[in-house]
């Protein structure tokens, strides 16, 4: 399952940058996150930084431990989780829009199923989950939106 959607910001890069790698923080930004807690910090940049997030998805508590796997400050970053035998990546893009003090803000996302009960599970509700997820991740974006510009 793949799935990209974007929101426009009307802030910089930088400001952008900070508020999506602040991950710790992620909870007072992020309206569906419940709990963040770092399992290891590197001692620079953001690649290496693994936690544990706990989000209201379809009205239930999930759990995943995420990592940063990629990143260049102020344009990307990519994460990985694993769970129930699939692998999950996420990436966050920010491109600034024309010269101006606006960006547009990208999540992608790409579910892939390791497991044969996997597979049939995404084969049969892929569009229901695929639907849901979008939802999710918009509302995410959204949630970022407002934080940044200060109307959270």
């Amino acid at each position: 399952m793949n799935l990209t959607t974007d929101i426009s910001i009307n802030v910089t890069a930088d400001k952008v940058w900070h508020a999506i790698t602040d991950i710790e923080e992620a909870e007072k930004m992020i309206s569906a996150i419940k709990n963040v807690t770092i399992i290891n910090r590197p001692e620079q940049g953001v690649v290496g930084l693994k936690w544990q997030e706990t989000r209201t998805m379809m009205g239930k508590d999930a759990v995943e431990t995420m990592w940063i796997t990629d990143a260049q400050t102020n344009q990307f970053y990519q994460t990985r989780a694993e769970n129930c035998g699939a692998i999950y990546i996420s990436r966050f893009d920010i491109t600034p829009v024309d010269n101006s003090q606006s960006v547009l803000l990208t999540m992608s996302f790409k579910g892939e199923s390791e497991s044969f009960f996997g597979k049939i599970m995404t084969f049969l509700m892929g569009k229901l989950m695929k639907k849901s997820l979008l939802k999710m991740v918009q509302q995410d974006l959204k949630d970022i939106k407002a934080f940044v510009e200060g109307k959270h």
